[in-house]
Order: C-alpha cells, then sequence, then structure tokens
C-alpha cells in the first residue's frame, strides 16, 4: 500500500514537470511567450541572401543579410509563404484574419479620407471597395470594420508596441491610429504608406513648409542627425521594449519597418560595399537598405539575448508582398528583380505575392528547418492568437485564415487540398503589367489559376514544376481549369467580391465560371 502510494506521487510529480516545461501558456510554467512580428515593406521573395528557392541564386549573392540566415539556421523557412499584391490588403488580412477579397480593402489605401486610389481606366469603372481601410468601430464609411487581433492580446494581458509603418486606414478615421488597434504603444505609425525621407538631416520629412503627409512622426529626438530612419526606429523598439521586460510582462512588438519602400535611398552604413560590386545606383542604394533591415533583425535579437529571454521570444519575419520590380524606382531591366519569379509588386504572379518567412523558436520550432506548406498571410491571425494562447475569441468578423501551428510543429506538415486565392479588381499603375491591374488567381496544390478581368483569359501553370510561370497548361488540362474557375468563382461570390464594372455594358465583370 505505501509502496504503491509512492510511486502514484512520483507518477504525479512526473506529469506536473512535463505540464510545467511543455505547456508554454501555463500560469504555473513558462510565462507566455513575447511575439516580435518582423514586417518588411516591399522586400522580395529573392531580396537576401538566404535562399527561398532550392539553391542560392545570383540576386540571393548579391545581398548580405547574416542576421536572416541566423535566424534561418535557427527557426524555420518557409518556401511557399504567401501575402497579397500591394500593401494595404496584406496588412488589413494580417490584423483581421480575412482575405483582401473578403474585406474589400483590395488597394492602398490615400492617407486622404474618401480618396480612390485606383488610376483612371477607359474600359473598366473603378470598384467600389474599401478604400478607408480597417476600422476597429462599425458604421465608418468605405471600411470594413473588424476585430484586430493586438486588441485581444491586449485584452490578454500582452503588453502591445507598434513601431513603423502602419498604413491600415485614411487620416481621420480610427483605423488610421494603432492605439486604436490594441496598441499600448505606437512609434511612427499613421496614415501614410511610405517614408517622404528615411535621412535624420532631413527630418524624416518633417521640415518646414516641405513636409507631406508621408513625413515621419514621433522621432524628434533623431532630428539634424545622421540616424537613418531604419536604425532610429530599432533603437525606439528597443526603449519601448524595456517595460514589459522590467515588469516580466509578456510583449507582442510589431515591428513594421518603412524599408525597403520608396524612396530608395542610402544608408551609407552599407552603401560602398554595393557600389563596389558594380551595381548600378539604384540598386546599390536598395540593396543598403536590405542591409540596414537585416541589422535591425540583428539588433533585436542581441537584445533578446542579452536581457536572458531570447528562449521565450517568438519572431516571425515577412514583407508584404513581392519586391518592386518596375523602371524607374528599381534598377535593371523591368520585372527582372524577382527572377526566377514573374513579375514583382502589384502583379498575381509569384514576383508579386510570394514572401519571405521565417520563424524562429528556440527549443519549439525545429532550427534549420524548411516547410514547403502553402501559407497566406491572414494565417498569422488565428496562429498568433493560438501562440498567445487565447481561444476562441470574441470577433466581429467571420476568419478565412488557418493556423500554421501544425507546420511549425512538424515542418512536413502538408495540405495540398486548401485553396489560396488572391482578388485584385483595381488599377494599381497606369499601364497594365504582367498579371497588373484587374486580376484574380487561385492555387490549389501545386495548380495556380490566373484569371485577367480585363478580357476573361485564364491561364494555368504547375508551380512545381514551372516557379517562373511560363509555360500557361490552360491548352492541356482544360478539366482543372474548369474546376478551379469554379472554386475561384464560389469563393469570390461568398466572400461578395467586388467585380468592377464595364463602362460600355454597365455590368459587372464575369465571375471566371461565366466565362
Amino acid at each position: 500500500m505505501n509502496c504503491s502510494f509512492k510511486f502514484s506521487a512520483k507518477l504525479i510529480v512526473y506529469l506536473f514537470f512535463l505540464l510545467f516545461v511543455c505547456n508554454p501558456n501555463s500560469s504555473l510554467g513558462q510565462s507566455k511567450p513575447n511575439i516580435i512580428l518582423f514586417l518588411i515593406d516591399d522586400m522580395g521573395w529573392q531580396d537576401c541572401s538566404v535562399p527561398f528557392d532550392q539553391t542560392k541564386s545570383p540576386l540571393n549573392q548579391r545581398y548580405h543579410t547574416p542576421n536572416m540566415e541566423k535566424m534561418a539556421s535557427q527557426g524555420m523557412k518557409f518556401t511557399n509563404a504567401y501575402a497579397t499584391p500591394v500593401c494595404t490588403p496584406t496588412r488589413t488580412s494580417l490584423l483581421t484574419g480575412m482575405n483582401a477579397a473578403h474585406h474589400g480593402v483590395t488597394n492602398w489605401t490615400s492617407p486622404q479620407r474618401n480618396t480612390n486610389s485606383d488610376n483612371p481606366d477607359a474600359q473598366l469603372q473603378a470598384v467600389d471597395w474599401n478604400m478607408n481601410g480597417l476600422s476597429p468601430v462599425p458604421n465608418i464609411s468605405k471600411t470594413v470594420y473588424a476585430t484586430p487581433f493586438p486588441k485581444l492580446l491586449a485584452q490578454a494581458g500582452y503588453y502591445t508596441i507598434h513601431v513603423g509603418k502602419a498604413h491600415w486606414a485614411s487620416m481621420g478615421t480610427p483605423g488610421a491610429n494603432p492605439y486604436n488597434m490594441g496598441f499600448q504603444v505606437n512609434i511612427a505609425g499613421h496614415a501614410a504608406g511610405h517614408p517622404q525621407s528615411y535621412l535624420g538631416k532631413d527630418n524624416y520629412g518633417n521640415l518646414p513648409g516641405k513636409a507631406s503627409a508621408q513625413a515621419v512622426p514621433d522621432l524628434e529626438e533623431y532630428f539634424g542627425t545622421d540616424s537613418f530612419l531604419t536604425e532610429a526606429l530599432t533603437l525606439e523598439a528597443i526603449k519601448a521594449l524595456e517595460q514589459p521586460v522590467k515588469n516580466k510582462q509578456p510583449f507582442f512588438l510589431n515591428m513594421a519597418h518603412y524599408a525597403v519602400h520608396t524612396p530608395i535611398m542610402a544608408d551609407k552604413r552599407f552603401v560602398q560595399k554595393y557600389y563596389d560590386q558594380g551595381l548600378d545606383s539604384t540598386e546599390a542604394r536598395y540593396a543598403s537598405l536590405v542591409e540596414g533591415m537585416d541589422k535591425s533583425l540583428g539588433d533585436l535579437m542581441q537584445w533578446l539575448d542579452q536581457k536572458g529571454i531570447a528562449s521565450n521570444t517568438i519572431i516571425m519575419f515577412i514583407s508584404d508582398n513581392g519586391g518592386l520590380s518596375l523602371k524607374p524606382q528599381r534598377g535593371g531591366a523591368a520585372h527582372s528583380q524577382n527572377l526566377p519569379l514573374r513579375a514583382g509588386k502589384g502583379s498575381v504572379y509569384e514576383g508579386g505575392i510570394r514572401i519571405p518567412m521565417l520563424v524562429q523558436w528556440p527549443n519549439k520550432v525545429p532550427a534549420n528547418s524548411i516547410a514547403k506548406q502553402y501559407v497566406i498571410v491572414e494565417d498569422f491571425f488565428p496562429s498568433i492568437l493560438a501562440l498567445a494562447g487565447i481561444n476562441n475569441p470574441k470577433l466581429v468578423q467571420t476568419i478565412d485564415g488557418k493556423s500554421f501551428l501544425p507546420v511549425l510543429k512538424n515542418p512536413l506538415f502538408q495540405d495540398s487540398t486548401r485553396s489560396l486565392v488572391w482578388h485584385y479588381p483595381n488599377k494599381w499603375i497606369p499601364n497594365d503589367g504582367p498579371g497588373i491591374n484587374y486580376f484574380s488567381a487561385i492555387r490549389q496544390g501545386n495548380w495556380k489559376l490566373v484569371y485577367n478581368q480585363r478580357n476573361g483569359r485564364k491561364e494555368l501553370y504547375h508551380l512545381s514544376k514551372d516557379l517562373g510561370e511560363t509555360n500557361d497548361l490552360s491548352n492541356e488540362f482544360p478539366n482543372k481549369v474548369q474546376a478551379l474557375s469554379q472554386l475561384l468563382s464560389q469563393q469570390l461570390t461568398h466572400w461578395k467580391a467586388k467585380m468592377p464594372i464595364v463602362i460600355s455594358t454597365g455590368k459587372p465583370v464575369p465571375f471566371p465560371s461565366e466565362r
């Protein structure tokens, strides 16, 4: 009897030990994990020295991102991660867990309220989209009303910090202010989508008589100095993190850099090496922006180590869309900057939507692992909440994203039945480009259908065999075209997605299955 009691007691202690070690959200064990979302603006899939393709490319060899390399070696690399073609739709999907076709913020929002950022078109009338962006409160004109996940994190005891670019909504609406989204600290986030200047000597645009809506707020301490914007934001982020660490409170940091968006300005700390490589001036400056971003990542990782909290901190690295590939904003031949991916920012081809993604969580996420499962930006909403131990939150929106925690536990996890949808019923630039302006697309497994809203053309690609989308298989596999057209149309209909109006007929562009 006594022996049996001792054995049972030991078993209970052992089970308690397992609970203590394995449950990161247990109040008796390790505290809830800190979470850092390291979000880069306009960074392409190839814009780093980490190869997200099977082999290292000439573009990978151009860039110097040792901290991304370190993060990849210590965590998981996602080779099939996606965003939307441009910034605000991605950022809205991120905060709401909704697909862009569902939330209706399908183009970038202008800082000016009720201003359509679409370019005029002779054939198609501008779609009636949510041009004022995301709103955390109801009944704001031309917005999607949704519950942002930072608000849920704050309610669950997280100290929430936003640093850098916000660009969720137009000025004068609630969504333009990060405090209304659930952030307890906001540094430099407002309605604009790019900085007026990256230079401290320019006051980041805040010069008397010269400031525009893009002038970066909140960084007066660095005015008139040589501090590059990326560095100033990093220093301020670290200052803000001191408070929750001191209080032993879990934190969420939305480290949303303005880099590497235009204006492409040289970071003097790094640019000379790229001039020495023989890059043209634009590409050398761009590469210096990339390296400055990587230094920021390294500085944060070093700080976590110094504070002894790296083991309980999850870092997620993503970009908000593919890399810019247009001249004169980028050097080199047009649409060559993301090769082997086709096109770039603004396009539903892979160059516009496939993004670099890394996740690091020591002793939880397998080190030096590679995940081939395709994921999309709205998946971050349920994933972050699950990592924070927030179950069944009260939301006003329906979530489209799926948690990628199964992938973090097992990089070999595969679900080829899931469909990813992109919908861009807008005119981003004045002249059409490859997959740019009025396109939709769907991916299921390795098959991808691209739908041209302007002329009804459908293209079919097999991505595992044709990453560059150069071989249209629509004539060879008509049944697959029909099946994906139907699937895409059903999803767009379910979400009540808007289609542009044909000016000559006054009727909306048909869904893919109707053509």
